[in-house]
Formats: C-alpha cells, structure tokens, sequence
C-alpha cells in the first residue's frame, strides 16, 4: 500500500499515518526558533573532503541530526559514496564512475584535494556508512544519477532491509533523488521509509505539481533559491516535511530558520546548531 493514503487531507492525517514525521512534530523549540534538522552535506563539507569518513565522523562530532550521502555505483556493483558521476575534482584520478571496479576507486585518494592533513582518504562503501553510523546519527541518502545504475534501487533496499533500517521507528533514514521515478520505485520497494524530491526548479512548487510529489514522498527538498513561506505552507498543508539545501551562509540558515523549514542541508553545520 502506497504510504500516502490521502493526499491534501492535512498534516495531521499524514502524522497519523507516518510516525517518523511525528518525531519530528514533537520537536521543542529553541527560544524563539523553531528546531529544524541540521544536516551535514556530504558530511561537515566545508571542513573536510565531501563524502569520505572524515568528513562524517567530524559532522558527528559537530552535533549534525544527519549525514547526507550520495550512493552511486561502480563497474562491478558495488555502492559506494560520491558525489559527481567523474571522480575527477575529488580523487587523484579521471574518469566516469561507473566506469571503474570497488578495487580501482578504493586506490584512489579522495581527501588529499581539501588539504594534505587527508592525504588517503577513501571513498566509502554504502555499507561502510550504515554500519558506522547507524544508531549514532540519521543518514540522508541521496541516489546520485540512478538512471546510470538500473537497479541500484533494489540493491540500496536490500542493504537497508539486511540491516532491518527499513523501519523508521528504528533508525533515521530518508532517501532522496532529483530522479522522480526511482524515487516511487523506493517508496514501492521501501513503504515505511521516509523519500524526499530534491529540485531547484521552481515548475516543481506549483500546486499541482507539489500533491503529485504528495503521492509517494514524504519531504519536499528545494534549493533555497526558491523557498518561500508560502511554498513551506503548502508543503505542509500536504502532510510533508522541507528540507533546503546548500547553506553556505550564516545568511542563508538564517532565512531558512525565518522561513519555517523542517532540516537544513548546509556545508557549514556550525550555521544551524541551536546553540550559536
């Protein structure tokens, strides 16, 4: 059963049906600002290289709600953790992801390009991640160009339900794409997990398209360019959650704190820790 029973029935019809998002509804406030989830971009990105252990062990010391990670694929199937399709900008190597073996991509460094104090940084696996991390921290998966991978969905279920995370009264997992149809095929795959739309394109906020996204997804994650009060309201008043992304501003969080949003997805996690 699809887990939006009812589209554009309310918020509280969707909490009735999605304990997740009530975790979040009970959150306290902090002062006067609300409490939003800080999530560590490719880990504390700004602090160290994107997507490696570093960088996530250092997002958990800094107190992020979640780690967001991106699952792609290499040449003979295994997940692993990058960003961009090309290992270029952050390895010592060239060339398309998918087109290297697990073993070509472990060699590579992955942490020297931030600064020399990384030097053999690994790309990790998504199995690395979820044993790591789980229990410690929620993980933000986002599946990177999946129409590069056919079936990489089924494998990233499978690695979540071999290690029961498919619950989410268990553990904090969502999972998000820009590619729409892989993400109704993990929420079809995955019916009790949390799934997330990323977009920067503002065609994605009009109404009709935002109770389509309702159907299947759980959270609404635009670029901050495009929010608004009134894009978070209606995000709402549909049953799902927003979470905007790249804050590498204190500006930026703050307008994002201003606006009302549910996670804050930034390079900086510094910039949306309560307590600053």
């Amino acid at each position: 059963m699809n887990k939006k029973l009812i589209v554009g029935a309310g918020l509280a019809i969707s909490l009735l049906f999605n304990p997740f998002s009530q975790a979040f509804a009970a959150e306290p406030t902090v002062g006067e600002r609300k409490q939003v989830d800080n999530v560590a971009h490719r880990g504390a990105a700004a602090y160290a290289p994107e997507n490696t252990i570093a960088g996530f062990d250092l997002a958990v010391d800094m107190k992020a709600d979640y780690i967001e990670i991106d699952v792609q694929r290499s040449k003979d199937g295994k997940l692993v953790l990058i960003h961009d399709t090309k290992v270029d900008r952050t390895t010592d190597g060239t060339g398309k992801v998918g087109d290297f073996t697990f073993e070509q991509l472990r060699s590579l460094d992955a942490g020297s390009w931030k600064g020399e104090q990384f030097a053999g940084e690994q790309i990790p696996t998504f199995e690395d991640i979820l044993e790591r991390y789980h229990g410690k921290v929620g993980i933000l998966i986002e599946m990177k160009a999946p129409e590069l991978y056919p079936g990489i969905e089924e494998q990233v279920a499978e690695a979540l339900k071999e290690r029961n995370l498919d619950k989410p009264q268990n553990e904090k997992i969502i999972i998000q794409s820009f590619n729409f149809e892989s993400m109704k095929k993990m929420n079809e795959l995955l019916p009790k997990t949390p799934i997330g739309v990323l977009t920067s394109n503002r065609a994605h906020t009009t109404p009709e398209a935002l109770q389509e996204f309702a159907t299947y997804a759980d959270w609404f994650n635009p670029s901050y360019g495009i929010v608004t009060e009134e894009l978070v309201d209606e995000v709402h008043n549909l049953g799902m959650q927003i979470g905007s992304w790249t804050v590498r501003s204190q500006a930026a969080a703050d307008f994002l704190f201003d606006m009302g949003v549910d996670a804050i997805i930034s390079d900086y996690p510094d910039y949306v820790d309560p307590r600053n």
